[in-house]
């Protein structure tokens, strides 16, 4: 304990306090000057609230230590080219590090932390919804200045913002673990940046979290004004909150840009890099390009409020319809941000796990580049119903259904992948197939909302909910556990249970399906999302009793999870060798992986998923040159 009150994180936090106070005490100064009060409902007014909050995550970066080195720098001041971590065990993930593998780790135990707390919320509203009438959620009760349906409306917003960035981090996470070492580099190619990228996360988080103390917001995740212009003061939390979150997408997908493009090992073409480095290539350039625009969506409402500029208000001018715009121009692109990656971990594990080469290695890559070009043009398929212009809906339509080709390219060649090999199913493969299936039938439930006359009777309804589910669990969730599972070993030299992974994947899998099902069939028969309530005339409360129940189980398979990745650190199966029987390089080295990755370099020699084929490997380790001294 006393280790972690001098840590990174503690000292972060500490100053983010601090910061928060100074921000918000610098402003309630100055109100009382211009006439205006200086106290409010959650004792600081909301701009004193917004100014802390910038300036908790500016102290945050300070007092954490991520910035020391560019603080040195501008005062002229050299510093080491790279730090050693002078922390051991526990202490390295929760203080800096500039290690690309350290941070790949807390990456995904953030993530992590933040599913536990949005799966949460998620469990309390769907507890809420197992019966028509209010059941706990009545008006009577009173928190954080909400009622029952207030706290509602909160818990199921945070639900979803919490989740989206959890599976940001989480990409980031295994990207930035895994990528290096696939490419033979011995880190990322800017170490601070990557470390910053991270860190910077961290208020980020806490500022969405804050949100729910100051009164909450009744937006849905999606924070549309004008509902967005007159919610409680914790709207502006969750706004700054994402803007902050944006920042550490845009400098790691730089990162990993960069990485790709200039640290690839001798020998590794463009047509010789794994698929999951395409895979992540691709998502970079959507986060790079994209993530701006939900940024500057956030921050426009943020200066309607704060400064009464009237850009989404029609009294003045604006149009609300603008603000959608700008929030899908990013949004439906991120949804490939999220899928990508765990796409490109299902065609990197597959050939592991059926022994076969990749079937259309090339056409796989540049499918990853196709969803996401093609990605940014279909943003308006979520504004059907939203008062823009008519014509713009049938090339919007065309547009959306043009995402299938480049996505069916890769379905057809996993299933020729998988046709005759010969399949062994441990946890990762397990999760592997379930992640192939659940994102099946995302993708089947996807055509009739980019349908125009479908869409218009399915547009928020439960349906919505069913298929967005399906795709981030099979796109993301279902990889995610498939990649903690398979490179558990290499991080920590131990294995996983395979017994509770087994009992994770088998409980978690047919609940979900229970779940999703559940929620298209109540969304035909008229359910809408995102309310407290529903007309028992319906006769919907067994589905949902039914989905609650699914709901419960699904959570307790991650709880299972979660005591075996623990447990397992300390006390699982010692990992020795090359426990898939993989080509990839980095399970060529003992496991845990060195410090600095590789002790010796290696030549890329042959073709990465020439499983069952008699050659020569995909990669030769290079010896040092004897000196010619006497």
């Amino acid at each position: 304990m006393k280790g972690f009150f001098s840590s990174a994180l503690a000292r972060g936090l500490f100053w983010q306090l601090i910061g928060t106070l100074v921000g918000a005490g610098i402003v309630t100064g100055i109100r009382p000057l211009m006439g205006l009060n200086a106290l409010d409902t959650f004792f600081f007014t909301e701009p004193a609230w917004v100014l802390g909050g910038f300036f908790g995550t500016l102290f945050f970066l300070a007092g954490s230590g991520v910035v020391s080195d560019w603080f040195k720098w501008a005062r002229g001041i050299d510093t080491p080219d790279h730090h050693e971590d002078h922390h051991t065990g526990a202490a390295k993930y929760i203080n800096v590090s500039l290690d690309h593998k350290v941070i790949g780790i807390q990456y995904t135990i953030t993530a992590l932390l933040l599913i536990g707390i949005g799966g949460l919320f998620a469990l309390i509203f769907r507890a809420e919804l197992a019966a028509s009438q209010l059941q706990f959620l009545t008006s009577d009760i009173k928190l954080f200045s909400q009622n029952g349906p207030q706290l509602y409306n909160t818990l199921m917003s945070l639900h979803g913002m919490i989740m989206i960035v959890s599976i940001l981090l989480g990409t980031a996470g295994f990207i930035n673990y895994v990528v290096p070492l696939l490419l033979g580099a011995q880190d990322m190619a800017f170490p601070r940046l990557n470390a910053f990228s991270f860190w910077i996360a961290v208020p980020a988080a806490v500022l969405l979290l804050m949100s729910l103390f100051l009164g909450g917001f009744d937006t849905g995740w999606t924070g549309y004004p004008p509902l967005s212009a007159r919610a409680p003061v914790g709207m502006q939390m969750f706004f700054l909150g994402v803007f902050v979150a944006g920042w550490s997408s845009i400098l790691g997908s730089l990162n990993v840009i960069v990485t790709v493009i200039r640290m690839r090992a001798k020998g590794m073409t463009a047509w010789r890099m794994p698929i999951l480095v395409w895979a992540a290539v691709a998502t970079a350039l959507i986060a790079l390009t994209a993530t701006q625009l939900i940024g500057l969506s956030f921050q426009l409402v943020m200066f309607q409020r704060l400064f009464g500029m009237g850009f989404f208000d029609p009294a003045k001018g604006g149009n609300p319809v603008l603000f959608q715009h700008l929030f899908w121009f990013y949004s439906h692109p991120a949804v490939y941000v999220f899928i990508l990656p765990g796409l490109g971990v299902i065609s990197e594990l597959l050939p592991v796990f059926v022994r076969k080469p990749l079937f259309g290695y090339r056409w796989i890559a540049m499918s990853s580049l196709g969803i996401a070009l093609v990605g940014f043009v279909v943003w308006a398929h979520h504004m059907y119903t939203s008062g823009m212009n008519e014509y713009l809906r049938v090339p919007f339509m065309y547009s959306t259904l043009l995402v299938a080709i480049p996505t069916g390219v890769k379905f057809f060649s996993w299933v020729a992948t998988i046709w005759r090999g010969k399949i062994s199913t441990p946890t990762p493969m397990l999760f592997v197939l379930g992640g192939i299936i659940v994102f099946l039938l995302g993708g089947l439930s996807g055509p009739p909302n980019a349908t125009v006359s479908t869409d218009l009777q399915l547009q928020d309804t439960y349906w919505i909910v069913g298929h967005f589910h399906d795709t981030i669990f099979g796109g993301f969730v279902f990889p995610f556990f498939a990649a903690i599972y398979f490179w558990f070993p290499k991080a920590t030299g131990r294995r996983m249970n395979e017994t509770l992974g087994k009992i994770h994947f088998w409980m978690m899998t047919p609940s979900f399906f229970v779940l999703t099902l559940g929620m298209m069939y109540v969304g035909l028969l008229g359910m809408r999302r995102r309310i407290v309530d529903y007309d028992p005339a319906l006769g919907i409360d067994a589905a949902h009793l039914v989905m609650t129940i699914s709901a419960f189980l699904i959570a307790l398979s991650v709880v299972i999870f979660l005591y075996n990745f623990f447990n397992s650190i300390s006390k699982g199966e010692k990992a020795e060798g090359n426990v898939w029987n993989s080509r990839s390089p980095e399970w060529q080295v003992p496991s845990p992986m060195p410090a600095h990755n590789y002790e010796k370099p290696f030549e890329v020699i042959g073709e990465p998923y020439d499983y069952g084929l008699n050659d020569g490997g995909f990669v030769k380790f290079i010896e040092p040159a004897k000196s010619n001294k006497h």
